[in-house]
């Protein structure tokens, strides 16, 4: 007849009471809970009882009874060291430290129709040097917008959500249209291209360049471009034309009827009609303005132009028309022939790489690596993006 016993296990200096003992089970059982207890593998014990050895394959004539004493030999394995660092978990981790871990860019509190404001900072976040100055700004005390704009985005790098307080109360200072309220006393929605402008003004004042012997801001360094503006008379063919210069922070695409296109919406531009004092016919003269960009920033900004005024209601009416952009901008129609002429022996070098992958990935070869004697401007544009190469003309 065959019992649950309890019984004692000595190893070593411990002893394990009121274990138990099962015969009607397979011996390997009663090692199984002895490795639990002693950490030693059951292949590697040695259990005796009285003189007598178990053996995993019975139990034999082993004088086994309630309250008797194994010895047990064996050595345990080496405890696993806990590591270093423990393994943290995605779903252990708050919204800031996963945001940081996936590299997700922070977000912005809504702070009641101030949706325009968030998206504005967004997109300037979007601008390395930009970012890179703004977050290593000295703060000056002050509670302009610079100042507040730069403690955003420190706080964005914690991953957090940030709630832009200061940063909307610098922004009614400075704009104090922003700042006006409907009927329920909530703010009003504004205009984000209005936003941008006015953000992109005041850091003007407010950033220094990075090479101050050529550019007065770092706004004007990496988003300022500078356009060849030419007037020549219509009515008058002995009247010289007149070339000046502009400078400008972003391209407008006016949008009409007929426009279906960013880039058709931008050449309507080039070429316009206007009516001024003409100095050869002394009185008003048809000119046409031809306006072609002889600098072209290394991040381009285009507004669109969605709202125009109507005389009639005296009121700023949106235009709802649904207006495409490419992926990938070409301004090589826009500019100078001097600029083109700059940019030209670097463009027909990006085309010839660009031509070869295509090449390449259509008969399944890997990527060109640059060769021995290769120009260092081949490497640079192998190497390159489409993010502001404006040393081609594309965006």
């Amino acid at each position: 007849m065959h019992f649950i016993l309890a019984v004692k296990v000595k190893w070593g200096k411990n002893v394990y009471n009121d274990i138990e003992l099962n015969t009607d089970e397979h011996p390997l059982v009663f090692k199984a809970q002895i490795f639990t207890l002693t950490g030693v593998q059951p292949d590697r014990q040695k259990v005796m009882l009285k003189g007598a050895q178990l053996k995993d394959d019975g139990w034999g004539d082993l004088p086994v009874k309630n309250g008797a004493t194994f010895l047990m030999l064996g050595t345990a394995d080496e405890l696993a060291l806990e590591p270093e660092k423990k393994t943290v978990f995605m779903e252990d981790l708050s919204e800031a430290e996963l945001n940081t871990k996936l590299d997700l860019p922070a977000g912005l509190v809504n702070l009641g129709n101030t949706c325009y404001m968030n998206a504005t900072v967004q997109c300037l976040k979007m601008v390395p040097e930009l970012k890179k100055s703004l977050v290593e700004l000295r703060p000056q005390g002050s509670s302009g917008l610079v100042d507040s704009l730069s403690e955003v985005f420190r706080s964005m790098q914690t991953g957090s959500c940030v709630p832009p307080l200061l940063l909307l109360g610098a922004l009614h200072r400075a704009v104090p249209r922003f700042a006006e309220k409907g009927p329920n006393g909530g703010l009003c929605q504004q205009d984000a291209s209005e936003c941008w402008t006015e953000m992109v003004r005041l850091m003007q004042s407010g950033l220094p360049a990075q090479n101050s012997n050529k550019h007065n801001s770092l706004v004007e360094q990496y988003m300022g471009g500078r356009m060849s503006v030419t007037l020549q008379c219509t009515e008058s063919d002995t009247e010289p034309p007149l070339v000046s210069e502009e400078n400008f922070l972003h391209l407008s695409c006016f949008i009409g009827q007929e426009t279906g296109h960013m880039n058709s919406g931008l050449k309507a531009k080039i070429k316009e009609q206007i009516s001024k004092m003409s100095s050869s016919l002394s009185r008003d003269a048809v000119y046409t303005k031809t306006s072609l960009i002889d600098r072209l920033p290394a991040y381009l900004t285009v507004q669109f132009v969605r709202f125009y005024y109507k005389e009639r209601e005296a009121v700023n009416a949106k235009i709802l028309k649904d207006v495409k952009f490419p992926l990938q901008f070409d301004a090589w129609e826009l500019c100078t022939p001097r600029l083109q002429a700059l940019i030209e022996p670097t463009r027909a070098k990006f085309k010839e790489i660009e031509d070869q992958r295509t090449q390449d990935a259509l008969e399944g070869k890997d990527k060109p690596k640059p060769s021995k004697g290769v120009e260092p401007m081949e490497v640079s544009v192998q190497r390159s993006k489409f993010e502001g190469k404006c040393f081609i003309g594309r965006y």
